[in-house]
């Protein structure tokens, strides 16, 4: 029997009890920032049945009314009857945010914007890949919009049953190049107590699986698994505690690329595990855009208060049509590294976009958003440089 090349990722919905946290972390953070765009926000939060503990340092010359947050993000979702053991009426909230460290603070608070150095060390990663149309990896491409979908219908009252915690996992058949299918789809939905489990699972596979592959144009004669016990009615933070930060992976590429040491949520922009991030996304993007490579990713390293990265690599993957140091002299020809004016240049200080409606179904590749570091705007400055090679 030969064997098969398979690849899977798996998302999780905005009901799911660490992207609950992840939300309400960044919801902290967007209050703060509305407030007094200078905050300074590294926002934690955990999540257990019905209560909710919010703590970290923030630096911000406004009050910030944290269970007002808690209940608006839980509100939102969904969480709003007392038989899902989470409910914003009755939720007890814990604040334990504090002050900023003056030791961190000193590092990243320069009066030239170009002068400011990183808020810590650390690497982080960004890629892109051609594979799909927004350059993402398919399989987290599929498995977002699964869930996604999924609580589009359950909040437009199309889902009936449903609750609010949901995952999906995506396999891809890669065996064939000329064939590239999907293997298998695994949902995971919570619901009611007293739903007909044959009816739930065939609304699933044939209202949500299937109409999600077929806006991909892939086959619809895939394996699948709908709520493999056989039952999911206690979910959310009554079922699982959650943390902020323990989605890294979906919030990234599925697995298809690495991951720096740090999560995302809950951290403003000076935090170059966010910032560099979405930086070396964006740079990655717009090379393969740019036709130099199918598949590439980016790695950047800083350290503490330091303006210049320390390194920058990058990988194509045996898909570069030029030399890889070719490659990472012309990325630090075309873009800005400095964690100033990265934040400058996405006005991630004062945003376009809301950081709560990224922690949910990716950071990247969103086509629902209008996300600074999805722009394809360095394409022609990248080919103009390889013109001159």
């Amino acid at each position: 029997m030969k064997e098969r090349k398979l690849f899977t990722s798996e998302s999780v919905s905005e009901g799911h009890p660490d992207k609950l946290c992840d939300q309400i972390s960044d919801a902290v953070l967007d209050e703060c920032l509305r407030l007094d765009s200078e905050s300074h926000v590294a926002c934690e939060v955990f999540a257990s049945k019905n209560k909710i503990i919010v703590g970290g340092e923030i630096t911000c010359s406004k009050e910030i009314d944290i269970t007002h947050i808690v209940k608006d993000v839980l509100k939102s979702i969904g969480y709003d009857k007392p038989e899902l053991g989470c409910d914003y009426h009755t939720i007890e909230v814990e604040n334990l945010i504090q002050k900023q460290s003056p030791d961190i603070n000193q590092g990243v608070s320069k009066k030239r914007v170009e002068d400011q150095g990183a808020g810590d060390q650390g690497l982080m990663f960004g890629y892109a890949t051609d594979e799909t149309e927004g350059y993402m990896p398919l399989a987290i491409s599929i498995a977002h919009k699964l869930v996604r979908y999924a609580t589009d219908l359950r909040k437009k009252g199309k889902f009936p049953g449903a609750r609010p915690d949901m995952k999906s996992q995506v396999t891809i058949d890669y065996t064939d190049k000329n064939n590239v299918k999907i293997d298998t789809i695994l949902m995971s939905i919570q619901h009611d107590e007293n739903i007909s489990e044959d009816e739930f699972k065939k609304f699933i596979h044939e209202n949500i699986m299937q109409k999600v592959a077929k806006s991909f144009k892939f086959n619809t004669d895939f394996k699948f698994l709908i709520n493999p016990t056989g039952r999911f009615v206690i979910g959310g933070p009554a079922g699982d505690t959650g943390l902020t930060g323990r989605k890294i992976i979906v919030d990234t590429y599925g697995g298809s690329a690495h991951h720096g040491g740090g999560a995302f949520s809950g951290k403003d922009p000076s935090k170059v595990d966010r910032s560099a991030a979405y930086m070396a996304r964006y740079i990655a993007k717009n090379l393969v855009a740019a036709g130099v490579a199918r598949e590439i990713e980016i790695q950047l390293a800083y350290a503490i208060g330091i303006n210049e990265p320390l390194s920058i690599n990058v990988n194509c993957f045996g898909t570069g049509k030029y030399d890889e140091l070719l490659i990472t002299k012309i990325v630090s020809k075309v873009f800005d590294l400095r964690p100033g004016m990265i934040i400058k240049n996405f006005s991630l200080k004062k945003p376009t976009f809301k950081y709560r409606d990224v922690a949910n179904y990716g950071h990247f590749g969103r086509p629902d958003l209008d996300l600074p570091w999805e722009k394809l705007d360095k394409v022609e400055e990248i080919k103009q440089q390889l013109s001159q090679i």
